[in-house]
């Protein structure tokens, strides 16, 4: 089968695009013909060297995935062969960008329906990441003020909607270009950071989401009311500002399950949530790719998605 891979920590050009023999699925695991795979900043990190968790070499990327089921390893329950399915291939981020695929059983669920393969690939990681840091650690509720920072990114866009169809007070903000793509998402209130004192621009908030990080985020402590609170998925908070203000700040990496995606593809099977998909490029381009990933090609808003045309024929 054919794989993007790195045999050595690098830039883009690191990237091979070879043969490589289809894996065999073992213990909770699923073997997966993949038919679409999601290209994100965390597969730029693990192709440079700079993962926190250990990435033996040689490596296949990616980690965001759709596709069919082909085969079970021992103990998999919930699937079965030739299921629909999308998700995330291990607590590692590798391996997607392939043919075939190894996934965790306990990180894939059913494709949902109607959905094509590459809006489904471009989801898992960014729309569970804003689904968990609004419930499970903002705790978001009906009424309260949300303060999205990057409202019209990858993971932003899927806060925005979300905090939306949470009943919260949704305010995004974004760069200039980017405002009227945060109001079409559903915030209330858009605001252009590059132009407007964020302080002054926005009323006391109860929660702050951040997926951008640095002195913006430092800046939104300011804004948050006491007692509420900052979650972040990009770095550690000012932990001191944070008591000064009176707020919680936390940093928060997200945990793919079957639950998650189980929720998030319910909301894009009934059209409450859209895929954001920007370029879609074959997986003979995965360098292409991930040039576009460090700003070294200019791409459309959205996310970057390899559509995979397998030896076996094409997916759906």
């Amino acid at each position: 089968m054919k794989a993007a891979r790195v045999k050595q920590f690098g830039p883009p050009g690191a990237i091979e695009v070879g043969d490589i023999e289809v894996p065999q699925p073992g213990q909770g695991q699923v073997l997966i013909r993949v038919g679409a795979a999601g290209v994100g900043p965390w597969d730029g990190w693990i192709r440079a060297g700079k993962s926190v968790l250990p990435q033996p070499l040689p490596l296949t990327l990616g980690s965001d995935l759709a596709g069919t089921v082909e085969a079970l390893g021992p103990g998999v329950s919930g699937v079965s062969i030739g299921d629909a399915v999308f998700g995330v291939t291990n607590p590692r981020f590798t391996g997607a960008y392939a043919e075939h695929a190894l996934a965790e059983a306990a990180m894939i669920a059913r494709r949902p329906a109607g959905v094509p393969v590459v809006e489904a690939a471009s989801a898992p990681v960014v729309a569970v990441t804003a689904l968990q840091m609004l419930e499970d650690h903002a705790h978001v509720a009906k009424g309260q003020r949300v303060l999205i920072l990057g409202g019209a990114g990858n993971v932003g866009s899927y806060a925005v909607q979300l905090a939306k169809l949470l009943g919260a007070q949704v305010i995004a903000a974004v760069r200039g270009p980017e405002l009227e793509t945060a109001r079409a998402l559903g915030a209330q209130q858009a605001v252009d950071v590059d132009a407007e004192d964020l302080e002054a621009a926005i009323a006391p908030v109860d929660a702050v989401i951040d997926t951008v990080g640095g002195d913006l985020q430092r800046r939104s402590l300011m804004v948050i009311r006491r007692g509420g609170v900052l979650i972040t998925a990009v770095s550690q908070p000012d932990a001191a500002l944070a008591q000064k203000q009176g707020v919680r700040a936390s940093f928060i990496l997200v945990q793919v399950t079957t639950a998650a995606l189980q929720r998030i593809g319910a909301l894009l099977e009934q059209g409450l949530l859209r895929a954001r998909v920007g370029t879609v490029l074959p997986l003979s381009e995965a360098r292409m790719a991930h040039e576009m990933l460090e700003g070294q090609r200019p791409h459309p808003p959205g996310k970057i998605v390899l559509k995979i045309e397998s030896q076996s024929g094409s997916q759906p």
